[in-house]
């Protein structure tokens, strides 16, 4: 419903005629959930699982109307194809909008290509079209390998090998001698295979440290008018949660650049984002989520849809001549803390009208 599908299927009927059993929600179970449990055993005595989703229907059809379009950065799969299955899920959970289409958004300033991208014969040719029109690509390292020696050299002398490490300390920044820690709270072992490059040919941006060496996370290399980007993706695509937040923040600098609304926390809270302003954070996981929202603009109050709550942002600081990181963009932040597997819908102060005529 927050995807604005125009067609879903709940599977299957007889598992939702079946009594809903509960699993274990003593975490979370006194708290001012989205869902809540209590009410909805309330409309039924022995709910079953159709309960549930209808249940969860009709909580989300008191918002929809508020929404406009979605908006996501964009994103190529031709049809039926294949290669790092599911990565564009785990995107969703790290925070990032995908607009998943089944053509090449050539009208995109910036495009997000995974391995299903080399299911084109002319995916080489249409990234090139897209870096001469001056504008970005970002491919994984699963693309990176998938289209290698069929062309992609030709871009930047980026290469993929057979190589691993585990990495456990990271560092982020454009420039020699300009990298700075990322590093979280809790550091996981994460194992990336290691991307090849010519330095001062491309600039590592956000980097692995292992044993006293550097490998690069996203690379970036500029072609004709554009600019090309390579993300490194690690074995185990859940090892993407495991990242520190301030590693795949860094990245968003790059993949997030000119969204109107980006999001900034743990791993496994999405976005939803919609042309007329509005917004939703939805928590997925079984703790409170504090995350930092941020937008473009001026406007520094966020109105709560559903609980009509005011939030008060801050605006960015003041920019010298002696920046050290132009590469983040003047945004007004607001704080925010979701309880477990819950949600909230946004809307700038300024957005609000915009966001009643979608209900109108």
């Amino acid at each position: 419903m927050f995807a604005k599908a125009r067609e879903f299927t709940i599977f299957e009927w007889s598992a939702m005629t079946r009594p809903f059993e509960v699993g274990d929600r003593a975490a979370w179970a006194n708290l001012p959930t989205s869902f809540n449990f209590s009410e909805m055993t309330n409309s039924m005595a022995a709910p079953t699982w159709a309960r549930v989703a209808g249940y969860s229907l009709e909580q989300a059809d008191k918002i929809v109307g508020q929404l406009g379009q979605p908006i996501g950065i964009a994103s190529y799969r031709p049809p039926s194809a294949s290669g790092e299955d599911f990565l564009h899920n785990y995107f969703g959970n790290l925070g990032i909008p995908i607009d998943l289409r089944p053509e090449f958004p050539t009208n995109a300033n910036l495009v997000l290509l995974t391995e299903a991208a080399k299911a084109d014969p002319n995916i080489v040719a249409k990234i090139k079209g897209q870096l001469r029109a001056g504008k970005s690509v970002v491919i994984t390292s699963g693309l990176l390998h998938a289209l290698q020696d069929k062309g992609i050299e030709d871009i930047a002398e980026i290469r993929w090998t057979d190589q691993k490490f585990i990495a456990h300390k990271y560092a982020g920044g454009f420039g020699a001698g300009n990298f700075s820690t990322l590093d979280g709270k809790t550091n996981a072992d994460v194992l990336f295979p290691e991307i090849d490059f010519l330095t001062n040919d491309s600039w590592s941006l956000v980097r692995a440290e292992a044993n006293g060496n550097g490998f690069p996370l996203l690379l970036m290399n500029r072609y004709s008018k554009g600019t090309l980007y390579v993300w490194t993706m690690p074995d185990n695509f859940n090892d993407l949660y495991a990242l520190p937040p301030e590693v795949i923040g860094a990245i968003k600098n790059y993949v997030l650049r000119g969204f109107p609304v980006r999001l900034d926390g743990p791993a496994q809270v999405a976005l939803f984002a919609y042309d007329n302003g509005a917004f939703i954070v939805q928590n997925f996981s079984a703790t409170a989520a504090d995350v930092k929202i941020s937008t473009l603009g001026n406007s520094t109050k966020l109105k709560n849809l559903v609980t009509g709550e005011t939030l008060e942002g801050q605006l960015p600081p003041a920019r010298g001549w002696n920046r050290r990181n132009e590469n983040t963009e003047p945004r007004v932040s607001f704080s925010a803390q979701l309880p477990p597997h819950s949600y909230a819908v946004f809307a700038l102060a300024g957005n609000q009208e915009n966001a009643g005529a979608s209900a109108r």
